[in-house]
């Protein structure tokens, strides 16, 4: 098997989806900083983050190493390059670049935050979500299994780097992005069992009770990095 033909089998692995929590937890994001015009999403699966979004965007484009069946009949496709990991794609001409629960998919996680913040126009934002690696339940699989709840076995290869809060502030702060926020989901599932928390604890304790948390930040208004 090529690199190529593994990176997309290990892409499908995800079945081009994410929780609704995640993707209700992007969308307050950008409507609290009234972000608009053109939505790229970088690892966009079956689009499911340009429909969560709706009309508050006027261009939603696309990008994975396979095109998912699903994807909007209305959205603009592109091929995430297997090699270099590359968008082909202009630099500057997302509004909004998003990577929903994509940057733990990836062998390169700065490589891959560069290429977002080339993609996206100075000043503007990049959301990146990711598994909480602090949860209640991470925590505890991680003493009593030695591995991360999202990074066990049954998930690799499609899972490959585990980052934490304090990661992804530093992978942040080498890209120049600043007004920097980090969100817990606020939906988590309760360890040993199926169920969820109720909203309202995990509203209370989000990084403890999340199962998955998001960065939002703005990108320089200087030269976007390579």
């Amino acid at each position: 098997m090529t690199f190529s033909t593994d990176v997309e089998a290990r892409a499908r692995l995800s079945l081009g989806t994410s929780a609704e929590s995640i993707y209700r937890t992007v969308a307050i994001l950008l409507a609290e900083r009234g972000a608009a015009g053109v939505l790229v999403d970088v690892g966009c699966g079956t689009g499911n983050l340009g429909r969560a979004l709706g009309g508050r965007f006027v261009r939603y484009v696309g990008a994975d190493v396979v095109r998912y069946d699903g994807f909007p009949a209305d959205g603009e496709f592109h091929v995430v390059d297997t090699t270099t990991g590359r968008v082909q794609l202009d630099d500057g001409v997302g509004d909004v670049v998003a990577a929903v629960e994509t940057i733990e998919h990836v062998e390169n996680p700065r490589a891959f935050a560069r290429e977002l913040t080339r993609l996206c126009r100075p000043g503007q934002w990049v959301v990146v979500t990711t598994p909480n690696q602090l949860s209640l339940l991470s925590k505890l699989t991680l003493v009593l299994r030695q591995e991360f709840n999202a990074f066990r076995a049954s998930s690799y290869p499609a899972h490959l780097t585990a980052l934490l809060e304090v990661d992804l502030r530093r992978i942040a702060g080498e890209c120049g992005w600043t007004e920097v926020t980090i969100r817990y989901t606020g939906d988590g599932r309760i360890p040993g069992t199926s169920r969820h928390y109720p909203r309202w604890l995990s509203r209370l304790l989000p990084r403890a009770l999340s199962d998955n948390v998001a960065l939002v930040a703005r990108t320089s208004i200087g030269a976007n990095p390579r």
